[in-house]
């Protein structure tokens, strides 16, 4: 049929998508056939929500992808591999970002937290006191002037100051073979000890002082002792405190283990210390063990050989050995094993051996032990002399 002539003809179909885009849907969402929705979306629209837009959201690995993160502000290309995390909703995606946003600042917090300004691992803190930390000479650099001028020589190998300290040694060495008493020293140490220790303390009240006493004897000192007691102050007491105190055998072989010990310990140590396990901070086994052999050929030969050799001299009746040439078990001890007196007794060189381990090992355990933090130059002489008096009181 027509009207007026005209045909009429039918407007086509339109095919309309099961899942219209959301221009689409703002387009005709008064009139048009929007198609098939669900209860839950149809439920949303009638309280005037929102219908969210599903959100795929992607984590890409850049740090693994050197390439993908150069070309991340040119190109968003998905050519390489993207790990999906999976579809969630608008508001689940704003969760996951709080989530995320959180996660990070607690790694970075922790980050802050734990570093500390250098690009090395930060230093593990240990709680309480631990007897491994402890150190006696720390030596910085950058102090005193000439030992950044002879960083080896000076700083790092301290030859000066060990050669100064093994002089020590041969002095007493002369002193003994010359016949002189140890009376007749401990007045020139307190007359040194005095003036030395006086020109110590001043040189910490006045700058100028410090600077000028530290350009003369620098090449002497640690650069710890640049705001500290000087070395040399603690080796005149504790060599002072055991020629004055001890018998002369005992003082002598004390003062000869604090300057030969303690140097083989600080050269060893330095050189093979890396190698073997560390006993403490500063101290190593190769340096212990190296005092300790030193301690016993010290204390061999000064008994075994230079004593006998060299003696008696003037004088020695009113400064007699505390060794004798033999070791005694005590009473008791020999009352309760059931021996007898020549039973409990040894002699020679069996003796000797005993008494050169045991000051061996009393001269390595002195240069570890750290006294209440004092200087090792003060303990060494004192705790070598009263293991080494202990040891001859008990078995002499």
């Amino acid at each position: 049929m027509s009207v007026r002539g005209k045909p009429i003809i039918p407007a086509p179909p339109r095919v309309i998508s099961p899942s219209p885009t959301p221009s689409e849907t703002q387009e005709n969402s008064d009139d048009s056939y929007l198609g098939p929705v669900t209860r839950s979306a149809a439920r949303r629209r009638q309280t005037g929500g929102s219908t969210s837009q599903q959100t795929l959201h992607e984590s890409i690995d850049e740090d693994s992808d050197p390439e993908l993160r150069r070309a991340r502000t040119r190109s968003r290309s998905p050519i390489k591999t993207r790990k999906v995390s999976g579809l969630t909703s608008g508001k689940s995606g704003r969760a996951s970002k709080s989530t995320q946003n959180d996660v990070e600042k607690k790694e970075a917090g922790a980050v802050t937290e734990n570093t500390n300004g250098h690009l090395a691992p930060p230093t593990p803190t240990i709680s309480g006191w631990d007897w491994q930390s402890f150190s006696r000479s720390p030596s910085p650099l950058g102090l005193i002037p000439i030992h950044r001028r002879f960083k080896t020589f000076i700083h790092k190998h301290e030859v000066p100051r060990k050669a100064l300290h093994v002089s020590i040694g041969f002095l007493v060495y002369w002193l003994y073979v010359s016949g002189t008493q140890t009376s007749s020293v401990t007045p020139f140490l307190m007359g040194f000890l005095i003036p030395i220790a006086s020109t110590d303390y001043l040189r910490h009240k006045y700058a100028s002082l410090n600077r000028f006493y530290v350009r003369c004897l620098g090449a002497l000192m640690r650069e710890s002792e640049y705001a500290g007691w000087n070395g040399v102050v603690f080796y005149l007491l504790g060599a002072w405190t055991v020629l004055y105190f001890f018998p002369k055998d005992v003082a002598v072989v004390s003062v000869m283990l604090l300057s030969w010990c303690d140097t083989a310990a600080s050269t060893f140590g330095r050189l093979y210390g890396r190698y073997t396990p560390r006993i403490r901070r500063g101290k190593s086994l190769a340096g212990s063990f190296a005092a300790f052999l030193v301690g016993v050929a010290t204390a061999g030969w000064f008994w075994g050989w230079l004593a006998p050799r060299t003696g008696p001299f003037p004088g020695d009746e009113d400064h007699p050995f505390m060794f004798k040439g033999f070791l005694r078990l005590p009473g008791l001890v020999s009352d309760l094993l059931g021996l007898s007196e020549s039973q409990g007794t040894v002699g020679g060189p069996v003796a000797l051996g005993l008494l050169s381990l045991w000051s061996g090992f009393t001269a390595a355990g002195s240069e570890v032990i750290d006294l209440f933090g004092w200087d090792d130059n003060l303990t060494i002489p004192i705790l070598s002399g009263v293991g080494i008096w202990g040891f001859l009181k008990i078995f002499g």
